[in-house]
């Protein structure tokens, strides 16, 4: 299912390309049937791929792992009904560095070392986990698909590396002008 992003209903080619090559990966080579999970990946890659996306976590400051810290501590201070969707947010933000971009996790480190990668994305499950429990204001996504994002979540890091490593693997001539 191709997303509608744009105010107008219209997605965007660049929302098609990363829409086809993500459904690609989890259904045909991963063989994720879960259309729902499919579908909330789809749109987690076409918000992060956005620049000002990116500008709305935390105060922007220091690397992605010292931005997660931000947000946790953040979380314990906000309102009640604001938790849910920060917790979703923050397992959001490190589902996609995890998968899309490991490396960038492993240096921010200041060594070379999976056990950053490793904690990083635990933070990331645990806050799926936490926000699959509470009563949501707004019922999407819904407690289910938080749950299985929790769960699943070393499969759907795994298959964004792979979106990842598809699209660079496309010619330029396909690819040109989508995503720089």
């Amino acid at each position: 299912m191709i997303p509608q992003s744009s105010p107008s209903g219209h997605s965007s080619a660049l929302d098609r390309f990363l829409s086809g090559i993500n459904e690609s990966v989890f259904q045909i080579k991963l063989g994720v049937a879960n259309i729902e999970l499919v579908n909330y990946l789809n749109q987690l890659l076409i918000r992060f791929v956005r620049v000002d996306t990116m500008k709305d976590f935390a105060s922007g400051a220091g690397t992605p792992a010292a931005q997660i810290y931000e947000l946790l501590t953040k979380v314990e201070t906000c309102r009640a009904q604001d938790r849910r969707g920060l917790y979703q947010a923050i397992g959001d933000y490190t589902l996609f560095w995890s998968g899309m971009y490991p490396e960038s996790l492993l240096k921010s480190r200041g060594a070379y070392s999976t056990n950053g990668l490793v904690e990083y994305s635990e933070h990331g499950k645990r806050c799926y986990a936490i926000a699959s429990k509470m009563d949501p204001i707004n019922p999407q996504p819904s407690k289910n698909l938080l749950s299985c994002l929790s769960q699943q979540y070393n499969l759907c890091a795994f298959g964004l590396r792979e979106v990842r490593r598809e699209w660079e693997t496309l010619s330029k001539d396909q690819a040109s002008g989508l995503i720089a």
